[in-house]
């Protein structure tokens, strides 16, 4: 069927804040998808409250509206384009995740859309009602015949004790219409059941509950599915959970395609998930599909159906570069599969079956330790904050890609001197899943635990163990020789595996240049494959790469071409965590297309699959490796260019600075010099000091003894930090000797030997932080905000008000003097942020960071200015500050909205202090200050305070 010329104009929603079950993925489709309908000639609406995200941005959208996810909000707009003789025709709710399929069945139930004459498209109201409601989907599974596990829904807490008497322990309670497994659990023994099912009916929305046999330690495997409105069906992608079933997906290592699915069972799948899609409803769009399987007999059995773009939907498009957004949007306004073009080949058909031959790792990023006393134990509830992907030729190099890629200090899966041995540890470990595990499962091979013992504990296929497994017997080999008689073939077969030149450098005791130079004058380098989604079937025309080392003739040579062009390398932030988010990406995709509008031929480097930075067609070439010094270098070194930016990946990629000045690759913007000023906090206060700024007195220890003799100089309270780290980790606030040494003896033992800060703490003071940019000779404010919250709670959990609302003139003026002095004292080139204590009116700085910030894309929204654009022209050298004609749209106040995810830990007190918490942030527009919002949050400014 061809284009619907009906629809002129579509609403799509957004997903709001990011929160541990819904996260970047959704930008990611929900930007694919307005891109996807413009290029149709059709006017896009967008409603969403996230300011950090590339599809609230004006490049996305015809018009934006940042505005809450709420059924007044929707009817206003359409109201208004209604008013305006441009009615919205359709609304796409797919691409919002739970949250905007939730909004979108409430806007239907309140007649919303039928009084507008609004089309719901992309999915069927009905599907998405039998795929939520446990019930339904269970009844309708019998109904086409397919297995599901014994269970029934229980309305009623009485209710829901006579299904567990009928169907026996152990149990999983499944709440309806909830995100990432919220409420949702395993039951052992029926003791634990009263707690259990109360928690899941009072997190369920409707109060609904499915009670259900326990299928704990079967495989769990994932089929991505397209259909258009002919019925023509296509499989994306195969996934299969490394973690057997208890784990939720988004807590699991998950590898496509499926290592151990042998291709009957595959088949079976494909034509179940077809049943079921069609079952469901007639609707033309994308769909995951879960299923389980048990190991003893193959008996496979439906776990859920999603009817919507997904977490899993993004993973497939990053795995395949198959563009599942893009195509699902165009199916969604009459498009079928055979009329539309493959992105990829930019000649063949979309309706073709990506087949790939490389291997991709996903592996979850935890943020346990901002939680103090949470449950680590992972289970039906997602706990996870952001992943990473690891592509390679097998499975062992994808996984320790991945690994190397989330950036909690290991050089890859192991061989880096930080593995467990306490062999009960490593045990309970096994059994009791949490974020470390699958360390656990090599260090329990190092110790020398038995094979069928790891499999009998953790329930992991064994193809996964052995391929474990034989990562130890290798390093055992190595670990025989010295770097000069290392034969050729053995470091070729660990750099295949996906060994970084360190972890080999650990196993037989050298320097990691060292390997670096023997492997180069042995010939063994990387070379970049192409993500084809065709197995090289067909000519591939998106230059998205990954590494590997061939040596088989089959694939010689590098399929990345280097051009003439003069080129930039933008580096990405990699796995979302607390303190590191979703900003940093928008802020890398504006940067990226600065750069192009300059004239540069663009190359971005990251590793996460949620992001639309690592959307192949946003830079002239993107390599999915990770952000890891071998892996950028070697780009480096085979791309040739100008220089690299590293002021918009956050924290991640400013770490690389003092690398590449050491290799004398050029940093474009601010030099590492002055990106170090801000690090060394010695070297900052004489700056300031020379500048006449005030600032908190303060000391840099290195031991407890001397923290101690320190702080009777400085008089509590203190803050009291490490140097070089993000989102406040591990800082606090302490008020008397003992909890000092306390927190200093805790920081040497997580990050030994750094530099420990001492601030005297400005207690009562307001906080107020401003950002800026700055061409080494100008500098110009972009936005000062004021922390509605008082000094003592991190930036990122404070609600923030843009402008300020109750500074007086003179401490304004003294936050934009001393923001200027700092910025053209240090020679920043780009982007800085500054943050200050606000006493007695006097304005003291508290730090700055020459980078990109988490707030840089709030007051781009705010104020309607693309002020990254600005600032990467500035870092190139290309444009001066004088050259902008700056125009912001000052109208009342923005106030910065952040948002926890504590349901996720219901042990964890809410309390606030130095280190952030908050996974996302919303934007809440407010008129004047006797807002209702604003008067309850001020009033509720000092509740949270904490240490």
């Amino acid at each position: 069927m061809p284009k619907n010329t009906s629809i002129k104009s579509v609403l799509i929603i957004g997903s709001g804040p990011i929160v541990i079950g819904q996260a970047c993925e959704f930008d990611y489709s929900g930007s694919q998808a307005a891109r996807s309908l413009r290029e149709e000639g059709i006017e896009v609406v967008l409603i969403n409250s996230n300011p950090a995200t590339i599809m609230t941005d004006p490049i996305s959208a015809d018009h934006v509206y940042l505005l809450p996810l709420e059924k007044k909000y929707i009817a206003e707009i359409l109201e208004k384009h209604k008013a305006m003789g441009r009615p919205i025709d359709a609304v796409l709710p797919t691409m919002g995740g739970q949250t905007a399929l939730n909004l979108a069945i409430d806007c239907d139930k309140a007649g919303i859309w039928k009084k507008y004459e609004v089309d719901i498209i992309g999915v069927d109201i009905k599907a998405i009602e039998t795929t939520e409601d446990r019930e339904k989907f269970r009844l309708k599974m019998l109904e086409l015949g397919v297995n599901v596990c014994k269970g029934r829904t229980a309305r009623s807490f009485l209710e829901g004790k006579e299904i567990a008497q009928e169907i026996g322990f152990p149990l999983v309670i499944r709440p309806s219409f909830t995100l990432g497994g919220t409420g949702g659990g395993f039951v052992e023994k029926e003791e634990d059941f009263d707690k259990a099912l109360n928690y899941g009916l009072h997190a369920s929305p409707v109060h609904e509950v499915l009670v259900e046999q326990s299928v704990m330690g079967w495989k769990e495997y994932e089929l991505e599915l397209l259909r258009d409105s002919k019925g023509n069906f296509i499989i994306i992608c195969s996934i299969e959970n490394f973690d057997p079933m208890g784990v939720h997906t988004g807590d699991s290592i998950t590898v496509a395609p499926a290592m151990t699915l042998p291709d009957t069972l595959y088949q079976q799948m494909r034509d179940l998930s077809i049943k079921m899609m069609n079952g469901i409803g007639k609707f033309a769009g994308g769909c995951n599909v879960q299923f389980s399987v048990n190991p003893a007999d193959d008996k496979i059995i439906a776990i859920e159906i999603n009817p919507r773009v997904s977490r899993s939907s993004a993973l497939a498009s990053k795995a395949t570069g198959y563009p599942i957004a893009k195509i699902a949007a165009k199916m969604a306004i009459g498009y079928d599969l055979d009329e539309l073009i493959n992105p990829i080949t930019g000649s063949t058909s979309a309706f073709f079956e990506p087949s790939i031959d490389y291997v991709i790792v996903k592996v979850p990023r935890w943020n346990f330790d901002k939680f103090k006393g949470a449950d680590r134990s992972l289970g039906l509830q997602m706990k996870s904050v952001g992943e990473a992907m690891g592509i390679g030729r097998n499975f062992q190099e994808a996984l320790q890609k991945a690994c190397q890629s989330l950036e909690i200090r290991r050089n890859g899966l192991g061989a880096d001197g930080r593995e467990l041995r306490d062999q009960e540890a490593i045990k309970h470990s096994l059994q009791h899943p949490s974020w470390d595990r699958l360390f656990h499962i090599y260090d329990a091979f190092k110790i020398g635990l038995s094979f069928k013992t790891i499999q009998n504990l953790t329930k992991i296929d064994a193809w996964f163990l052995k391929q474990i497994e034989e990562l130890i017997e290798l390093e055992h080999e190595i670990e025989k020789f010295d770097l000069e008689d290392l034969p050729k073939e053995l470091l070729l077969t660990a750099k295949q595996k996906g060994y970084a030149d360190r972890q080999i450098a650990h196993l037989i005791g050298t320097k990691e240049s060292k390997v670096y130079d023997r492997r180069k004058a042995l010939g063994i380098n990387r070379v970049y494959k192409c993500v084809d989604t065709c197995a090289a079937e067909f000519e591939a025309k998106t230059p998205y790469y990954y590494s590997t080392f061939n040596t088989s003739q089959e694939f010689p040579d590098n399929e990345s071409v280097v051009s003439d062009r003069k080129k930039v390398i933008v580096l990405g932030s990699g796995p979302n965590r607390i303190g590191q988010g979703i900003e940093f990406d928008y802020s890398c995709v504006h940067g990226v297309l600065a750069a192009k509008e300059a004239g540069y031929e663009t190359i971005m480097v990251n590793c996460n699959p949620e992001t639309v930075s690592t959307d192949p067609d946003i830079s002239d070439k993107l390599y999915f490796e990770p952000v890891f010094w071998e892996h950028v270098f070697d780009i480096i070194e085979h791309e040739k260019p100008e220089g690299v930016i590293v002021q918009l990946g956050g924290q991640t990629a400013l770490k690389m600075a003092e690398k590449l000045e050491k290799y004398g690759v050029k940093i474009i913007g601010t030099d590492f010099h002055s990106l170090d000023w801000a690090e060394d906090r010695g070297r900052f206060s004489s700056l300031l000091e020379e500048l006449g700024i005030p600032y908190p007195k303060f000391g840099t220890v290195r031991t407890s003894d001397a923290a101690v003799e320190l702080s009777r100089t400085l008089g509590f309270p203190l803050l009291v930090r490490p140097s070089y780290v993000l989102g406040g980790q591990s800082m606090k606030i302490v008020i008397n000797e003992k909890e000092m040494e306390q927190h200093v003896v805790k920081i040497l033992q997580d990050i030994p030997d750094n530099n420990i800060l001492l601030d005297h703490f400005l207690e009562g003071a307001l906080e107020a932080e401003a950002d800026a940019i700055c061409d080494g000779e100008d500098a110009y404010i972009i936005g000062v905000m004021e922390h509605i919250e008082p000094a003592g709670i991190h930036s990122g959990d404070s609600h923030a008000a843009l402008p300020p609302f109750d500074l007086t003139a003179d401490e304004i003026r003294q936050i934009e003097e001393h923001t200027r002095k700092i910025a053209l004292a240090m020679n920043v080139k780009g982007l800085i942020n500054v943050q200050f204590a606000v006493k007695d009116g006097v304005v003291y700085v508290i730090e700055a960071n020459p980078r990109a910030s988490r707030t840089v894309p709030f007051i781009c929204k705010a104020y309607q200015e693309p002020y990254v654009n600005y600032a990467t022209k500035l870092m190139l050298g290309d444009k001066k500050v004088k050259d902008f004609n700056f125009k912001p749209v000052k109208e009342g106040w923005a106030i910065k909205i952040p948002v926890f995810s504590f349901n996720k830990f219901p042990n964890v007190n809410k309390e606030l202090g130095p280190e952030m918490k908050s996974t996302g942030e919303a934007i809440y527009f407010i008129k004047d200050l006797e807002d209702e919002f604003f008067q309850k949050i001020y009033g509720e400014r000092n509740l949270y305070l904490s240490r």
